[in-house]
């Protein structure tokens, strides 16, 4: 076996061979520096395997690597519906694959093995099948000016693109951002969070297996301070995209404003749920717990601070209790019954906790909750389902992305000041209206300052629609057909028919 993987079995019992190098030109490399990251699986807090970090030097080869490969007549020249067809294989190698990169999603993040398998990988899949529809239908127009003049526009890739993913989605965020950048006949250079460096290595053998030319797509493992920050100021970048934390956000938007990159940002939130007198109490009640408690809370478009109209508030808060004591089972992620597995990381678990403090210190009352879960073996960074009520708009925990599983709830009297609430935030990424008038809903929607809002539901994407946000929850839009818009530039080409000087 090469000394650039290893085998491993994973707590479910499924063996694999998993790749610790960095992927640079369809070749498995290790770092010039040597350095590696550890990854650690959450559940147990035991160390899973630790894999190669790249520095600014192998960045350097990824994008020396992406540029050859974009100027090759072999991805340059590639017919558009051969690009699509690159992509729908690597669709169906991930669905041929699709319990092994669960495994590891589950392994090395520790959200639910049943999510991580029916949504984060099949969903990754469709993904990439939707722009694989794409590629051969990336077209400009043609311009009409007058019979002396011929004018069109035509849609070409921007070039070698620096993608920078998140920990809680890995495969999803990859797929999301890779399927418009290859359709388009883009080259990649896509980074995966230190914190979950596993995932988007086993993809790299698919991608290489799908048929991609050398160079096309290069996987990097590294910290975000260092190969981050080098694929952000790479002269040889001409796009960035990122998801991530706001902060994080502003510092690429800084360093990519060097050279005047291309970017695309998705950032945090903290997006308000609307819930109005005359809603179906049932569904919001439903709807709201899976908008903060699914994938542990870690999801930016988390619906965590849920806004009530003053004469339903506590019989909301009663019902809302109950769906999460009877759904949210707190456990081993790998077991059925597991609805909500650990904290990604003894960082992001301290970090909960500690908006908990906050919360009981700046006089919230703490509904249910609070505390660390200690019922798996002792071990892992579980949080127990926590609620705060009676918050009030100058609260840290109201206004301050947490990341967890953790909601706070809030009444308004009229709907003018359910608008207020919940436009009184830096951010403006999803927001949620819960009411049976579809007139009241609409003006709602209408006048909530989001990239996103659901009416009636929560956190339902889809790969089909835009997904991005305003204010400082990010720049541009991924998914959907908006979402090829951030892989191409528009050339116009002028054509003298007779003006004659």
């Amino acid at each position: 076996m090469s000394d650039l993987e290893v085998e491993l079995t994973a707590p479910n019992g499924r063996k694999y061979k998993q790749p610790i190098g960095l992927f640079i030109n369809n070749e498995w490399v290790k770092s010039e520096k040597g350095e590696k990251i550890t990854s650690i699986n959450p559940t147990d807090e035991s160390e899973i395997t630790s894999v190669y970090a790249a520095s600014a030097s192998d960045v350097d080869h990824a994008v020396a690597a992406a540029r050859k490969a974009f100027r090759a007549s072999s991805w340059r020249d590639l017919p558009p519906v051969s690009r699509g067809g690159l992509l729908l294989k690597l669709a169906a190698l991930m669905d041929a694959h699709a319990e092994t990169l669960a495994t590891i999603e589950t392994w090395d993040n520790g959200k639910p093995y049943s999510v991580a398998l029916t949504q984060d990988v099949a969903e990754s899949a469709e993904a990439l099948r939707y722009y694989a529809g794409y590629a051969d239908k990336i077209h400009g127009q043609v311009i009409d000016t007058s019979p002396h003049k011929l004018a069109y526009t035509i849609r070409e890739p921007l070039g070698v693109c620096g993608q920078i993913i998140p920990w809680n989605y890995p495969l999803m965020m990859a797929a999301w951002k890779l399927g418009p950048a290859l359709a388009c006949g883009n080259t990649v250079i896509i980074k995966a969070a230190e914190q979950t460096p596993l995932s988007i290595l086993y993809l790299a053998t698919l991608i290489k297996e799908a048929g991609f030319p050398p160079g096309v797509v290069n996987v990097l493992n590294g910290y975000g301070r260092d190969a981050g920050a080098a694929i952000a100021s790479h002269v040889g970048i001409d796009k960035v995209a990122f998801t991530g934390s706001t902060a994080t956000g502003k510092q690429i938007m800084k360093t990519a404003s060097a050279t005047m990159k291309n970017i695309t940002l998705e950032t945090g939130g903290k997006s308000p749920l609307l819930v109005f007198a005359d809603a179906d109490l049932d569904q919001a009640v439903k709807w709201s717990h899976i908008g903060i408690m699914s994938n542990m809370g870690q999801i930016c478009t988390a619906t965590s601070r849920i806004l009530v109209q003053e004469g339903i508030y506590d019989k909301f808060i009663g019902l809302f209790k109950e769906q999460v004591r009877s759904v949210s089972k707190v456990g081993d992620p790998f077991k059925d019954e597991t609805f909500q597995g650990p904290q990604v990381t003894k960082t992001q678990y301290e970090r909960v906790l500690g908006y908990i403090e906050s919360g009981k210190e700046e006089g919230a009352s703490l509904a249910m909750g609070g505390e660390a879960f200690k019922d798996v073996n002792g071990k892992g960074f579980f949080i127990a389902p926590t609620v705060f009520t009676n918050v009030k708009d100058s609260m840290k925990i109201y206004r301050e992305e947490v990341f967890g599983p953790f909601a706070v709830i809030a009444s308004f009297k009229t709907e003018e000041e359910a608008i207020e609430m919940a436009n009184d935030t830096t951010y403006g990424l999803g927001s949620s209206v819960f009411t049976q008038d579809i007139s009241k809903a609409h003006r709602v929607a209408r006048r909530i300052e989001a990239g996103m809002v659901w009416i009636n539901s929560s956190n339902d994407s889809d790969y089909h629609i835009p997904f991005g946000g305003v204010k400082q929850s990010g720049i541009g839009r991924e998914l959907g057909e908006a979402g090829l818009a951030a892989y191409t530039n528009i050339k116009a080409v002028h054509v003298n028919l007779g003006t004659r000087l």
